[in-house]
Order: C-alpha cells, then structure tokens, then sequence
C-alpha cells in the first residue's frame, strides 16, 4: 500500500464524515425551518450531500455500479425540488382544473 492510498482513503473518510455531519444539521433544518422556502432548500442540499456520499463510495471501492445510484438521486431530488417550489408558488401540486 503506496502513500498516495493511504492518503485518498484518508481524505474520502473524512469528506463522508463531513458529509454526515452536513446531512445532520441539514435535516435538523429541514425539521425545525422558519419557513418552507428554508426546508425546500435543505431537501435540495441533502440530495446534493447522498450523491457525494455514493460518489465518495465509488471511488473507494473502486467500482462504477454507483453511477446509476447516483443518477438516480439526481433525478429524484430535482422532481422533489420542482414538487416543492410549485406546492410553495401555488398552495397545490396538481391541479384538477374542470373546466
């Protein structure tokens, strides 16, 4: 085991345990929001922090199967923020217009 692993697992556990300690304040936000737009942004924030996460996962256990994971979180919390920011815009998110 060369330094430069050494290092690189060094550093990826200490950017999870940041990212871990990010998710927590920002679910603590998430809870306890002065108000809605703040919460919107914390949900977008933790999905941001769970695809570092995986990619910080791929990258120590050197494999590609995390990519789609990844795409897959990307795609999720963008709908959600679209979700939440109509919901905060118009009160609904899906209109029943019975015209």
């Amino acid at each position: 085991m060369n330094i430069f692993s050494t290092i690189l697992t060094g550093s990826i556990i200490l950017s999870l345990l940041v990212l871990s300690v990010s998710v927590l304040l920002l679910l603590y936000r998430t809870i306890k929001g002065p108000t809605n737009p703040d919460r919107a942004i914390a949900l977008d924030s933790i999905g941001i922090n769970l695809i570092a996460m995986a990619a910080l996962i791929a990258i120590q256990l050197k494999t590609t199967y995390f990519n789609d994971i990844i795409l897959l979180i990307g795609i999720l919390a963008f709908i959600g923020t679209i979700a939440i920011a109509k919901f905060i815009e118009k009160g609904v998110i899906i209109e029943n217009d019975r015209d």
